[in-house]
């Protein structure tokens, strides 16, 4: 059943956060090759570098529902999109990995209260319309980093400077956050939802087992992100623009998965799809992982991206609809863990990548694929209390 025109409205400027949100952020990840040159550091000290950024986003996971009782979705686009972009453009000035990590912290202290303040207004939307649009909320993600990743490509092509492309992104960025969110009306919170929280949210076995669920779709995600674009150049000599084509395509695929996920979720139930997405998961790793050729890599980052669509945001779903807690402490909970995998393992994967090659980094990731499919019944359980 398609969207009414009311139902459509009420969720475009989510779909619009979303995308916002991911363009800033994902500007950075297609510039990481010509970021390591300009710092003059192997893959071991890149991704110590790198976790200034989800050391951030964990402080900024521990605080965000105290910060989400005074601030409103609208407060925290228009603060934190700006500061992401600035603190991207002063990385990329940055002469030395220390600072340059510094710079990526500041951008995290954002992110994490971005992260859980869009996800938190799309399942306030759901619950509002009474429909799913928390896949499609995600593709909008995507398509985001799609986006972002083309445009690094490009600039990259070109040799444009980092700095110069990151100050581009934040002012498009920025500009488009204050058209959209200036005057934007915040959903209502789910009755009692809006209930304080401790720093440190602990899960219950539940939502431990959603933790759990999704631990291969981040780690697939986050080292596609972090990483695809070194691999192609070093793994297979590519040209930047055919190494930032990994970024983007996988991005794209991901986008394409999220965007129609949500109608078949409805029709089938989140445990099939979700079946479906760890097997293509694992067939995109082991491309990755075993390739010969770019072709077939870029096949692989594909499969990446449409595999690791939608395990994180029927987990969010899931996670929003138990009435254990308030909406806002289970997804909380959740986040806090899964998303710091998202941002903390894959720049721990340099040390893996300077001792034992590339390669092998991504191909740890298929443990974890098999260890997803064992927790695939923490989406079924509850699936009766879904819209």
């Amino acid at each position: 059943m398609s969207m009414t025109t009311d139902q459509m409205y009420k969720s475009r400027p989510v779909y619009i956060a979303f995308f916002i949100y991911a363009f800033a952020l994902g500007s950075l990840f297609p510039r990481i090759g010509d970021l390591q040159k300009q710092l003059g550091v192997e893959e071991g000290t890149l991704g110590l570098a790198l976790i200034g950024l989800p050391l951030g986003v964990q402080i900024s996971l521990l605080l965000a529902d105290k910060i989400l009782k005074y601030f409103n979705i609208r407060h925290v686009m228009l603060i934190g999109i700006p500061v992401v972009g600035l603190a991207f453009y002063f990385a990329a000035l940055a002469d030395h990995w220390m600072i340059f990590c510094g710079f990526l912290f500041l951008s995290g202290l954002c992110v994490g209260t971005l992260e859980v303040a869009v996800n938190l207004e799309a399942d306030r939307i759901e619950y509002l319309i009474g429909r799913r649009i928390m896949n499609r909320a995600h593709s909008f993600w995507s398509l985001g980093f799609f986006a972002t990743g083309i445009l690094g490509a490009g600039v990259a092509q070109l040799g444009v400077a980092p700095a110069l492309h990151f100050m581009v992104s934040a002012l498009l960025s920025t500009l488009a956050t204050i058209v959209y969110f200036q005057n934007y009306s915040p959903a209502p919170a789910r009755s009692g939802s809006d209930i304080s929280t401790p720093h440190f949210v602990i899960p219950t076995k539940s939502i431990m087992f959603l933790v759990i669920l999704t631990l291969s779709a981040m780690l697939v995600e986050g080292s596609g992100i972090d990483w695809s674009v070194i691999y192609m150049r070093d793994v297979h000599e590519t040209l930047p623009i055919v190494s930032g084509l990994a970024f983007a395509i996988g991005a794209f695929s991901q986008f394409l998965a999220r965007f129609f996920a949500d109608q078949y979720v409805d029709k089938y139930g989140a445990e099939p799809i979700a079946k479906y997405s760890i097997f293509l998961m694992l067939i995109g790793v082991s491309c990755v992982t075993f390739s010969p050729s770019p072709l077939v890599a870029l096949i692989g980052f594909t499969f990446m991206g449409a595999g690791n669509a939608v395990i994180f945001p029927l987990a969010i779903s899931a996670a929003a609809q138990k009435t254990d807690r308030p909406a806002a402490v289970n997804v909380a909970s959740l986040v806090q863990i899964s998303f710091v995998v998202f941002l903390l393992a894959p720049p721990l994967l340099g040390f893996v990548a300077e001792t034992f090659g590339i390669r092998v980094s991504f191909g740890l990731s298929i443990p974890f694929i098999f260890i997803s499919w064992l927790t695939l019944r923490a989406l079924a359980q509850t699936e009766d209390t879904a819209i």
